[in-house]
């Protein structure tokens, strides 16, 4: 028997308003008769300026391949690399073109008073989907929303609910006596209630698809939140006042910022995030306009709209075996879109946040799974009725990971034959091989103009972001001041070009395991740092050491182009590099890659650091489990 939701504890739920949802067909379109219509934007604009740029650009480079190439004529093999570098650089091309709208948006951006209309108050549940989480964490954050959001005066009413899918039961009972230390030391007019799935069935899916269908016809919004998620008082108010004001507004997303990073790695993704995020996000957001999409959590969605237009089918394997659609979050926005609602994205919105993974493998073991859900969108795109552009975000998603085996293709056709006819690997190995081509030497010049075309435009968005803190003296004063945040930036980037060859493999791999067939475990997300052995390190590390050593070997041979050493070096020194990533350096002792949340932490952080302290004491002192 689940006791947590045994009938003579009814005080853990509010009383059951059940809400229908229906399973969507994806073989037929779908309109919802209560989604309102909307004014037409500029986004088409915003679109043209951004889609137009990434590919006159790519256009042009692939003239130029095409020219260098052309040398004898061109074979299979040149046609295959042009392809190639073709689909790599659009995307590429794509970001800058991004971030040069965000530039804009923020130069055009007017403080514009909002509306002073009346809004019609909304019944708001924040929702945490839990599975085997730290319960200090997640009912100390709870905890922390609550009361600043009883301090703030609303228009709405809030309730919080922890929907719990545990399977530990010493962590199922760690949660039921946080959550009764809660109801007993919260003020009475905090809403805070609990529910602990009998069985997870669907996983986190299923879990928010089982409280829409028993309590959702009582609540107007819900507000989604991950088990990491911190949201100030203020961020939910303006959420939940935005979708007040704009009823064709089926979800709203924020743009969470990453915090809690204490590891090198950790602290390398919270100021690239912070720093570069600002000119992507609103670039991103001006151009998808009401096509946004949804990234699974931080973000207040309009009930009933998503009961009637998101109810997820099982997607078909190819043994006949029902599959869980796992990246549900980009599907369920392409439906509410579909059904005609409209989807959101508010990166203006401050006060949301999130934590990241505390090292590379623990990144790269969240990748693979993040991988296979994205790989799957590539079945979804043809859902009848989807915009345009819904479908756009899933081939993107998709596409963000198909493209590291097309890089590392694009790394072996330069290792095996960059150095030109004669002096390269396939002719070391077989000097008649009648499939060669005859390939044009790569000079110097040629090798450097290359390179730093390719290295700038990946780092062109970087720069941007980081223009947007420079032109701001208040923002460097926030970073630490002008001296500190250059050093910041230039450790970013060195980091970045170290880490990223190591990724590329990664995620490599991860297709490679899609690809067999291989289903990723649902795990939780770990979140605290840990040394991994350094025989883990290697075993994990194993591929990109030996294609590391395989590169230093052909360079020093002269068989491989001099010009991949730097990947060289990071792919064989991925090991300890792996090693590095998970060191302890926190803004307590280094100051370095900083960031203003850290040098000076917004109130809900620092109440929610109260919270789960008090919490974790107490439920010390009284160990005794919960009846």
């Amino acid at each position: 028997m689940d006791r947590i939701n045994h009938p003579d504890m009814p005080a853990f739920m509010p009383g059951r308003a059940p809400l229908q949802m229906p399973t969507q067909n994806l073989r037929a379109a779908y309109s919802d008769a209560h989604a309102p219509g909307w004014r037409r934007t500029r986004a088409r604009l915003w679109k043209f300026a951004t889609f137009l740029p990434a590919a006159l650009t790519t256009g042009l480079l692939l003239a130029a391949f095409t020219d260098w190439l052309s040398t004898g004529g061109l074979g299979w093999l040149e046609y295959l690399l042009i392809s190639l570098v073709g689909l790599t650089f659009f995307w590429i091309s794509l970001s800058v073109a991004t971030a040069s709208l965000g530039l804009l948006g923020l130069w055009l951006k007017s403080a514009r008073p909002r509306p002073d209309s009346e809004l019609k108050p909304q019944n708001v549940a924040l929702l945490v989907p839990v599975y085997n989480e730290n319960p200090t964490d997640v009912f100390g954050n709870a905890a922390a929303m609550l009361s600043e959001l009883g301090a703030l005066p609303s228009h709405h009413a809030f309730s919080l609910f922890i929907l719990s899918d545990t399977r530990a039961e010493d962590i199922a009972d760690e949660e039921l006596r946080a959550f009764i230390r809660l109801r007993q030391t919260l003020p009475t007019d905090c809403k805070i209630f609990y529910r602990r799935r009998a069985t997870n069935s669907d996983r986190k899916t299923g879990n928010l698809a089982d409280w829409v269908e028993g309590w959702g016809g009582g609540y107007d919004a819900m507000l989604v939140l991950d088990a990491d998620s911190l949201m100030s008082g203020e961020a939910i108010i303006r959420l939940s006042d935005e979708l007040a004001r704009d009823p064709s507004a089926g979800l709203i997303q924020s743009a969470p910022e990453l915090i809690g990073a204490e590891t090198l790695f950790a602290r390398l993704q919270q100021f690239s995030g912070t720093t570069y995020g600002g000119p992507l996000a609103v670039g991103l957001a001006m151009w998808a306009n009401r096509e946004s999409n949804y990234w699974g959590h931080n973000a207040i969605i309009r009930t009933r709209a998503f009961a009637t237009s998101a109810g997820l089918p099982h997607l078909r394997g190819l043994r006949g075996q029902d599959q869980l659609i796992m990246s549900h979050d980009y599907v369920e926005a392409g439906l509410l879109r579909r059904a005609g609602w409209a989807v959101r994205f508010m990166p203006e919105i401050k006060g949301s946040f999130e934590e990241t993974p505390p090292t590379l493998v623990d990144y790269a073991l969240r990748d693979r799974r993040w991988c296979q859900g994205n790989l799957q969108h590539l079945r979804i795109i043809p859902t009848r009725g989807l915009h345009v552009v819904s479908r756009f975000h899933m081939f993107h998603g998709a596409i963000s990971y198909l493209l590291s085996p097309v890089w590392f293709t694009l790394l072996l056709i330069w290792a095996l034959l960059a150095n030109g006819e004669g002096e390269n690997v396939i002719s070391y190995f077989s000097d008649t091989n009648p499939t060669m081509p005859i390939w044009p030497h790569m000079s110097t010049v040629n090798s450097i103009l290359i390179l730093l075309f390719m290295y700038s435009m990946l780092l062109v968005p970087k720069f941007m972001g980081a223009l947007t803190v420079w032109a701001r003296p208040e923002v460097r004063k926030a970073y630490g001041g002008h001296r500190q945040f250059l050093i910041s930036f230039v450790m970013e980037i060195i980091a970045s070009v170290l880490y990223a060859p190591i990724m590329m493999v990664q995620q490599t791999v991860a297709v490679l395991r899609t690809a067999v067939g291989f289903r990723e475990r649902w795990e939780p997300q770990r979140r605290d740092a840990g040394a991994y052995s350094v025989l883990a390190l290697l075993k994990f590390h194993l591929l990109e050491t030996i294609c590391g050593v395989a590169l230093m070997v052909g360079i020093f041979a002269g068989l491989v182009s001099f010009w991949l050493f730097p990947i060289a070096v990071s792919l064989a020194f991925a090991v300890p590099l792996s090693a590095l990533s998970g060191l302890n350096f926190s803004i307590r002792n280094w100051p370095h890659l900083g960031t203003p949340i850290e040098f000076a932490a917004p109130k809900i952080i620092t109440l929610a650091k109260r919270c789960r302290a008090e919490l974790r004491e107490a439920l010390e002192k009284a160990p005794a489990a919960a009846e």
